[in-house]
């Protein structure tokens, strides 16, 4: 009996996330998800618990926080169950970011949320592309360091780019895999390897364990699947839930995507070959049966 417990734990352990520390707030469920444009407070509330996800992204500045009918948004996430990523989407400056920024702080010191430190940093370069603005987006970056945030960067998937603002006191880098609500996945593989590599490499400053998160362009499990398979620390997604025909469904595949390409990740993919492999050794095999 106690063989078959002792069996049953190392296994449960072995596909179980490690707790991921971002900051001052340490998780376990490495998939982020946001509370933007769904068709009704009810379907995001449903959402984001088929998730699983402890922490959901709130955009400060656009964020319409009460509805039609006067409800607040608030209503329907639990505080005591869910730490809030206030993002600074739709600023386009250094200055509006980091003004926003401190919005967001005071917001969830209000409500007493351990999210109230973080500060998911974004300053995009044009409304067409929605894609980062580099100089912006590093000057934002190190103020709010020195003001006391924990910076998870959004940040284009350019591995300069991503060890510049690393290098600046970002918490998290989050290279996106494609533009924002695009759907098109993971749209540069290779980059988004040579950042993972260049970030966690020691003798490119950096350390193993210094979290990188996927983040925008998601649009299918598969998507969150390769994010993860490639070494990326959670990825982080609103629209390919939101829009989803199902909403709640996807919610749960990308889930279940996000802890597969973890467990992938981590048990080691065979390598790659041009021609087959047989499944069974060619030694030993019978040629012919006797007694024919």
């Amino acid at each position: 009996m106690t063989s078959t417990v002792h069996e049953e734990s190392r296994t449960k352990s072995r596909f179980e996330y490690k707790p991921l520390t971002l900051g001052r707030v340490t998780i376990r469920n490495r998939l982020v998800v946001g509370t933007g444009k769904y068709e009704t407070y009810e379907v995001m509330q449903d959402a984001l618990e088929a998730s699983g996800a402890e922490v959901v992204t709130v955009a400060v500045r656009r964020e319409r926080l009460v509805d039609a009918e006067g409800r607040s948004m608030l209503d329907f996430i639990d505080l005591d169950k869910y730490t809030i990523l206030p993002n600074t989407a739709g600023c386009f400056s250094a200055e509006d970011a980091i003004r926003v920024s401190r919005l967001g702080r005071e917001i969830l010191e209000q409500l007493d949320n351990p999210g109230r430190h973080w500060v998911k940093l974004e300053v995009l370069g044009d409304k067409k592309t929605l894609l980062p603005d580099p100089v912006g987006t590093l000057e934002a970056c190190t103020e709010l360091v020195k003001d006391g945030f924990d910076v998870l960067c959004y940040s284009s998937d350019d591995p300069i780019m991503a060890a510049r603002l690393r290098d600046a006191g970002a918490t998290s880098v989050m290279p996106a895999g494609s533009p924002i609500g695009s759907g098109r996945g993971i749209a540069n593989p290779a980059a988004i390897a040579i950042i993972l590599e260049l970030l966690k490499d020691p003798e490119h400053g950096g350390a193993p364990d210094y979290p990188v998160i996927i983040d925008a362009g998601v649009g299918a499990p598969s998507d969150v699947a390769l994010a993860m398979e490639l070494g990326a620390d959670g990825v982080l997604l609103n629209t390919g839930i939101a829009h989803a025909t199902h909403a709640v469904h996807m919610a749960k595949a990308m889930s279940c995507a996000c802890r597969a390409g973890y467990l992938g990740f981590r048990s080691g993919r065979i390598p790659k070959r041009m021609y087959a492999t047989a499944s069974s050794p060619w030694e030993g095999v019978i040629s012919t049966i006797p007694g024919e």
